[in-house]
Parts: C-alpha cells; sequence; structure tokens
C-alpha cells in the first residue's frame, strides 16, 4: 500500500499505540474519581498537557482538550461570539478557511453579525491590505488559517495578527491551526493570538482528541456544561487513551520534525521531478508552502477517476473537491486561488508524510502516468 492523502489522516506512530492500549486496558480509570486509581490517571492527563503545550510554546493551563479539530474551532469562535454578541456586530475571515471555521462564520450571518470574508492571492495567501481595511470599530473577532489543507499556502499569522492588535487591542484573533502542527515549527506565544486549534490525528496520533489553545486572560463561555472537566471549559469525561497518545504524537513530533521533514521533503522534489513527464500539469501549491502538501492539476482529466483508478493498486490520494462550500461542485479554495476551469476537474492532492519514500513517489507516479494516458485518450476522442 502507498498512503498519500497524509493530510485527512495519518498512521498513528507505535509509542501512540502502546500508550493508548495501556491506556485501555489497564489504566482506565475516570480521572475524575477522588480515589487513588482516577488520581494516577488524572496526572497522566496532565503529564499529556504539558507534552503538548511543550511541544506548541504554551502553557499547560492554556491547553483545553476536545475531540479535534472542528470542536476546537467551534468552542474558540462560538464562545467569541456569545461573550460579545450585545457589544459587536462584525467578523472577519478568509475564503481559504476550512469548512469548520468558513460553515461557521456564514451562519452567523442568521444572527445579524455582519461577515466579511478576505481574498487571497494567486498563491493562497491572506490579502493583507484588504483585511487591515475591512477592520472597524465594530469588529470583535478575525480568524485565520495557519496552513491551507488543500494547497499548502502559509499565512503569516504573527505579523497579521501584530498589525491586527496594532488596530484594536480587544479584537480576537483565532488561528486554525489544524495542518500547520507538524508541518511547521509552531510557538504560540510567539505567534501571539488568542486562541488556536489542533488535531491528534494530523501528527500521527489518535483520531477522536485535538486542543484548543486560549491564551491565558482570554475569555469565552463554553459551548458545554456539565461536570467542569477541562477547566470547565469542555464538559465530558475525558477521553484518555486518546489524551495520552496526543501526548506522545506532540511530543514526537517536534522531536523528529527537522529529520522527519527532510524525508518529506525529498519525496516531494522527487514528485515534482517526475512531474515533468507529463504535459500540461499545472503545479497549485508554491515551494513557499508546507512541503507536505502537493496539489496539481492535470489537463484533460478528472482528479475522482484517477483517485479510484489508483486505489485498485492499493495507491491512496485524495481530490481538491471533497470539501466545496460554494455549491457549484468547484472546490472553494481553487476558485480563491482563480485556478483556470479547464484544470479544476483534473486537481489532486498528495499528502507526505514520514513514513513515505522516494521509492513508494516513483511506483506511485509511474501508475498515475500510466492512468493520466489512459483517461486523455478517451477524455480528447
Amino acid at each position: 500500500m502507498i498512503y498519500l492523502d497524509n493530510c485527512a489522516t495519518t498512521k498513528p506512530r507505535e509509542e501512540v499505540v502502546e500508550v493508548m492500549v495501556r491506556a485501555l486496558t489497564q489504566d482506565y480509570a475516570n480521572p475524575s474519581s477522588l480515589h487513588s486509581f482516577g488520581l494516577k490517571m488524572e496526572k497522566e492527563v496532565n503529564v499529556a498537557r504539558k507534552k503538548v503545550a511543550d511541544a506548541f510554546g504554551a502553557d499547560e493551563s492554556e491547553i483545553y482538550f476536545t475531540s479535534g479539530g472542528t470542536e476546537s474551532s467551534n468552542i474558540a469562535i462560538q464562545g467569541f461570539i456569545k461573550k460579545n454578541i450585545k457589544r459587536h456586530k462584525k467578523v472577519i475571515t478568509t475564503k481559504l478557511e476550512h469548512s469548520s471555521v468558513l460553515f461557521q462564520f456564514r451562519k452567523m450571518k442568521e444572527l445579524g453579525i455582519e461577515v466579511v470574508e478576505v481574498g487571497v492571492d494567486t498563491n493562497g495567501v491572506v490579502d493583507e491590505k484588504e483585511l487591515l481595511a475591512a477592520i472597524d470599530e465594530d469588529t470583535f473577532l478575525v480568524s485565520l488559517f495557519h496552513v491551507n489543507n488543500e494547497i499548502g499556502s502559509i499565512n503569516p499569522v504573527k505579523d497579521l495578527i501584530s498589525k491586527i492588535k496594532k488596530i484594536n487591542r480587544e479584537i480576537m484573533v483565532h488561528v486554525d491551526g489544524v495542518q500547520a502542527v507538524g508541518k511547521l515549527e509552531v510557538n504560540l506565544h510567539d505567534i501571539g493570538c488568542d486562541s488556536y486549534s489542533i488535531s491528534a490525528h494530523k501528527i500521527y496520533g489518535p483520531k477522536g482528541i485535538g486542543a484548543l489553545y486560549l491564551k491565558n486572560g482570554v475569555k469565552i463561555d463554553p459551548l458545554v456544561i456539565g461536570g467542569g472537566q477541562e477547566n470547565g471549559m469542555r464538559s465530558g469525561t475525558e477521553n484518555v487513551p486518546g489524551i495520552l497518545g496526543f501526548g506522545v504524537a506532540a511530543e514526537m513530533v517536534v522531536k523528529n520534525f527537522k529529520s522527519e521533514q527532510e524525508s518529506i521533503k525529498a519525496c516531494r522534489d522527487r514528485l515534482l521531478e517526475r512531474l515533468q513527464e507529463i504535459d500540461d500539469v499545472k503545479i497549485n501549491s508554491t515551494d513557499k508552502g508546507v512541503n507536505n502538501i502537493l496539489s496539481i492539476s492535470v489537463l484533460n482529466t478528472r482528479g475522482e477517476v484517477l483517485l479510484h483508478s489508483l486505489e485498485r493498486d492499493n495507491i491512496y490520494i485524495s481530490v481538491a473537491s471533497a470539501c466545496t462550500s460554494n455549491g457549484t461542485g468547484k472546490s472553494h479554495v481553487l476558485d480563491a486561488i482563480k485556478l483556470e476551469q479547464k484544470y479544476v476537474e483534473g486537481t489532486v492532492r498528495i499528502c507526505f508524510s514520514k513514513d513515505n519514500t522516494v521509492e513508494e513517489i516513483d511506483e506511485f507516479f509511474d501508475k498515475f502516468k500510466e492512468y493520466v494516458e489512459e483517461l486523455r485518450e478517451i477524455m480528447v476522442r
């Protein structure tokens, strides 16, 4: 099997699986229980919390465990809205956000909130002038992606946040970092955001667990009320196996960052080299984006057909149109970067991981080229 859909999810590390199995079979107590077994697991949860905080440049008190990136963004964004809606009525985001952010903002219009979606350049980076010009005295929230999930573009969030705060320090800034952690070196205190979303299964950790970073001193209203777990921010019994696995994954992705990124870049470079063997291929990802994500469009093909052809050989990729938001069947990301329509339906996304090899890339490309040629023969008849 050759797995090149690592933006959708990654294979958990063996060390992650080991700690999770132990938590499921031996250390299974509820960390909210008052007996010694429960207290032991409470300590283990807090050790994992420290690992996540240390990995991404935060304090332990700023990390709240959630079910993943989508919930983290919902808690932050909805929490900011509930806290501020009586005083302010304007929010700003970008046209390239993940659906978990973009759909929330569009839903806000029903509450009478003014929603501004800022454009991006052809590289998929937010238009800074448009963003800053949109801010006024009624603006209370700005939400930015750190790394785009389709084309891998990187927003200069530290610089943007600094400029936003100079205009009005009271504006809350949320950053969706789901596709950034593990692909970039992330220091949350250095970035300066008020909140940040993280997902464990994007960094060789388990599914169903993530974290919300909420800067000390920032107040939001929680979405889920109950037993008061996670310091009242996210009630409900903790997912201990997931949390412990997340802690190990965060620790190891930082520890191995340099060597694993070098391996990933070698795979990316090899694929870019081999793609020159096919005519009329457009690379939608730039060399200024992350190494892990490569979006390509092949003229006179269909991405979904290529995907299903490759899966017969146990090779797995994804298509750009898996997450559309404009009702046209066209990816809102490709629309925002103004990709020519003739290239859109032939777009696929290749996402590399630490486990991929250059030999795998060659094997993948040989099959990919074969199916491109077969499909073109059919489509140009």
